[in-house]
């Protein structure tokens, strides 16, 4: 898959690309990243990509022209034809929250271009005529859509094969269906004691029912203490059983 992403600071995205285990993502072409700067596709000789807002106020707003131009260049080299290009997505407030079953959507098809906003906004005509979705990391504001392309990027690769050591570890991964949708449970390492804490005896225990049981009563206990909307989701979808009803209602 490609994810074309276009930034006035492309520069941002040498370190992230090429560091921690999701490189394998991009070194590999599993998941192909390219970088475009609008700053390239305006016109004048200072290459201007950003004016004063109409009716005043503080800050810049990212002029249309130049975007429009950039995205016609992004279109032209991915080569796509005509009903199946792959969506011009921009990280905003106003965006849906993303989430797992995002990400593996994304994941699972051709890309996307990202757009990363900057200054105090982007014109409203362009976003009108080119944007097709819109995503939020949550009800915060960065100052541009860098970190949040980065975060989506991030998320997609590591689900890709081979990508992390072990083939399952995405698969046990919080809001995973893999999880029923759930936290998940605590992890331990050695020493077996630190600071008077003893792990756990069920994970010492190596009966493998009986650690799978402690953690699926931990992802239950953790989810209903600090996501319970997850946890009525679950049961929406009937993926809680009635032994784990019978153990929140122990656990409260």
């Amino acid at each position: 898959m490609r994810f074309d992403v276009i930034t006035l600071f492309p520069e941002l995205f040498a370190p992230f690309l090429t560091c921690g285990v999701t490189r394998r993502a991009y070194a590999s072409g599993q998941v192909e990243v390219r970088l475009w700067n609008p700053r390239d596709h305006a016109e004048g000789n200072y290459r201007r990509v950003d004016d004063r807002p109409f009716g005043g106020g503080p800050g810049m707003v990212m002029l249309a022209e130049p975007l429009a131009r950039c995205l016609v260049a992004i279109r032209a080299d991915r080569a796509e034809e005509a009903g199946a290009q792959a969506p011009l997505v921009l990280f905003s407030p106003v965006g849906e929250r993303l989430a797992h079953a995002g990400v593996q959507a994304l994941g699972e098809s051709v890309g996307a271009v990202l757009l990363c906003g900057r200054y105090e906004g982007i014109d409203q005509r362009f976003i009108d005529r080119h944007v097709q979705r819109q995503i939020s990391l949550g009800d915060f504001v960065l100052s541009g859509g860098e970190i949040a392309a980065m975060a989506l990027l991030d998320a997609v690769a590591r689900l890709q094969p081979g990508v992390l050591h072990d083939a399952g570890s995405h698969q046990l991964d919080s809001f995973n269906p893999e999880l029923d949708g759930l936290l998940d449970c605590p992890h331990y390492t050695r020493p077996e004691v630190w600071e008077g804490e003893a792990v756990p005896a069920a994970l010492l225990s190596g009966h493998h029912a009986q650690i799978e049981h402690w953690r699926r009563e931990q992802r239950l206990a953790i989810t209903a203490r600090h996501r319970p909307d997850l946890l009525d989701a679950a049961r929406q979808q009937g993926r809680i059983t009635a032994a784990d009803e019978a153990f929140l209602e122990k656990a409260r």
